[in-house]
Order: structure tokens, then C-alpha cells, then sequence
């Protein structure tokens, strides 16, 4: 079975996630991610969490709690804040979910997956498998080559991202 088969049969059943941990389209990142480090991991679900940020800031502009979920899991990250002021900020990520369309609703749970990958490396997975999400219900599965051409770039800023101190989690 191909991962566009495995998606459609998702979407028929109504499945809220398009793709799971096991999904032949991050298979290729899955087993990349098992040689990385957390510092490794983190960093590359961190750049990835807040640049879709940036894109749910440009489509609900009032919106302000992925962002906000990101700053501070850079902060936890460096070292500068505990996860107990943290998780509060990432939970209300997740809850923006709830108030939004099925599309930013992923959107904002790949962020919150993303910033709990400082937590746990096993949140990795999770932002990839809801924006892939959103891009099928965006583009549809016809556009597969846009969901093939995201999965290689996850692959690719991974390979390239590199550990780096924990002050660098802090942006300028």
C-alpha cells in the first residue's frame, strides 16, 4: 500500500491525522531521527514549530499562542525557563486547535508537538504527521509531489541541522 493510499483510506474513515508514526511517507525521516540526539531533534522541531508559527500568525493574526508556545520552549530549551511554565503554554497552543478550521487546527497541534519535542524526542514525529495533515486537506492528496517535496525537506533541514549549545536556542 502506497502513503497516498494509506491517507485516502484515513480521510474516508474520517480520521482527524492523516498519518501516523509508522507512514511510509516519514519513514525515511522516522529512521533518521532514531540516530539523533535530543539537542539534534529539538533544535530541528524547534526552527520547523516556528515557522508554522509564522504561517498561522499570517492566516489568524490575533492568534498569538503558537508563537508564544515557541518562545518559550526556545527559553526551556536554553535553560532559561522550567517545563512547569512552559506546559501551560503549549496546552493553550493545542487548545487554539479547537477554536479554528480543520486545516489551522493542525497547524497549531504540529507547533505544540514541535515544542514538546524538548520534552520528549518522541513528539518529533508528531509535527510532521499534523502538518502533513493540514497540506492534504489544503491541497488534497492529488497533490502528492507537495507532501513528498515536504517530507524530503523535514529530511533535509534534519541532516543538516547541528547540535549546538543551549544558549542557541534562544533567537536574537
Amino acid at each position: 500500500m502506497t502513503w497516498q493510499e494509506e491517507a485516502a483510506a484515513r480521510l474516508r474513515r474520517g480520521n482527524a491525522l492523516l498519518f501516523e508514526k509508522k507512514s511510509l511517507l516519514l519513514a525515511p525521516l522516522a529512521a533518521e531521527l532514531e540516530g539523533c540526539g535530543r539537542r539534534r531533534t529539538a533544535f530541528w522541531a524547534l526552527d520547523l514549530a516556528e515557522e508554522i508559527a509564522g504561517e498561522l500568525k499570517a492566516r489568524m493574526p490575533e492568534e498569538g499562542r503558537p508563537a508564544a508556545a515557541v518562545a518559550a520552549s526556545r527559553a526551556w530549551a536554553a535553560g532559561a525557563l522550567r517545563m512547569p511554565a512552559v506546559r501551560p503554554l503549549i496546552l493553550a497552543c493545542h487548545a487554539a486547535a479547537r477554536e479554528t478550521d480543520r486545516e489551522n487546527a493542525a497547524l497549531c497541534h504540529a507547533v505544540a508537538q514541535g515544542c514538546s519535542t524538548v520534552h520528549a524526542r518522541g513528539h518529533a514525529l508528531g509535527l510532521p504527521i499534523y502538518e502533513l495533515t493540514a497540506l492534504v486537506l489544503r491541497f488534497g492528496l492529488e497533490r502528492g509531489e507537495v507532501l513528498e517535496a515536504r517530507a524530503a525537506e523535514y529530511l533535509d533541514r534534519l541532516r543538516r541541522t547541528a547540535d549546538r549549545p543551549a544558549a542557541a536556542f534562544l533567537k536574537d
